[in-house]
């Protein structure tokens, strides 16, 4: 058996001890009223190798709101149904702003500053959309959550979206501005139901991790074959990933972790480790930046002890 095998293991195991001990948390979000109900004490990992091994630890089989960490989901379906034209609505910088920013909005002329800022994914959900019902995209977006992650129990949290639906208007703002400008298509209840159910898909970590395995390895599942994107496709979203995926966080994050990565407000984050390991962690306790507070250090420990970050060992 390959040594790194069971050092992964206990390196995870070792994690996931460590994380359950802490009490530096991080706090709940609250202005989605059925997040605030999830237990803070929560934690879990999962990590998939190359070989699709499972190491995990702590909370793993627990589903949670994956928020926006669907977003990559959504980012990967619509370049694979305009390709580069999508680039023209959404920007591929970093924001530097909070993720539901209306100043940064209204500055740059209602085109948004990257896909993973609330406003980005609202447009990346609005092409997605164009030609479709909205029960007809949100589908489409669900079944592939459901193949990239071998997985056809994966599901949305339906009192979740209601509950984003309920107290969204921060996103009805953003939605609405930009369609002032043309950048969204479809009505703009339409998008925003479906950017609200697509936030509120509900996986654990080890779905998550599987989920993200094509992004690991030059766009296909190693253990199926199958082939999700082409290798240069799954490298730009990767970049936007380290570059973009924990909004203003996301410096600290490459600083620390040094792997592409897209976080959540339900406390979860995927981070790709390239040619190695697809990691899930979560912990609903949040940083100032809207960021998993013990995940983050979780994942710093992991590519400290394991040499994984793309910056070098």
């Amino acid at each position: 058996m390959d040594q790194a095998t069971p050092d992964l293991d206990r390196v995870v195991k070792d994690i996931a001890e460590d994380m359950r001990g802490r009490t530096d948390r991080g706090e709940v979000a609250t202005y989605i009223p059925e997040l605030a109900r999830v237990d803070p004490r929560a934690f879990g990992i999962a990590v998939i190798d190359a070989e699709g091994r499972v190491f995990a630890g702590g909370d793993s089989e627990t589903p949670f709101s994956i928020q926006s960490i669907s977003k990559v989901f959504t980012l990967t379906l619509a370049l694979g149904k305009i390709g580069d034209r999508l680039w023209r609505r959404v920007g591929r910088e970093p924001s530097g702003s909070p993720f539901n920013s209306i100043v940064q909005l209204e500055y740059e002329k209602g085109r948004p500053r990257n896909p993973f800022i609330n406003a980005g994914a609202i447009a990346v959900t609005d092409a997605i959309l164009s030609g479709h019902q909205p029960r007809e995209a949100l589908g489409d977006i669900l079944r592939f959550m459901q193949f990239v992650a071998d997985d056809s129990s994966i599901t949305i949290d339906e009192a979740v979206a209601a509950s984003e639906q309920r107290t969204g208007f921060r996103n009805v703002a953003l939605a609405n501005y930009m369609k002032s400008f043309d950048v969204l298509e479809n009505p703009v209840p339409y998008t925003l139901g479906v950017y609200f159910h697509h936030c509120a898909i509900a996986m654990s970590c080890r779905q998550l991790a599987m989920a993200g395995r094509f992004l690991a390895h030059l766009g296909r599942n190693p253990s199926t074959g199958f082939s999700v994107v082409q290798p240069e496709r799954a490298r730009r979203i990767n970049a936007v990933m380290l570059m973009c995926g924990h909004y203003d966080g996301s410096g600290e994050f490459a600083y620390r972790v040094g792997l592409p990565g897209k976080s959540g407000v339900g406390g979860g984050i995927l981070a790709i480790a390239p040619g190695k390991a697809s990691i899930a962690v979560w912990s609903p306790g949040l940083d100032a930046n809207g960021n998993s507070h013990l995940g983050r250090i979780a994942l710093e420990q992991l590519t400290r002890r394991m040499g994984w970050s793309v910056f070098g060992a």
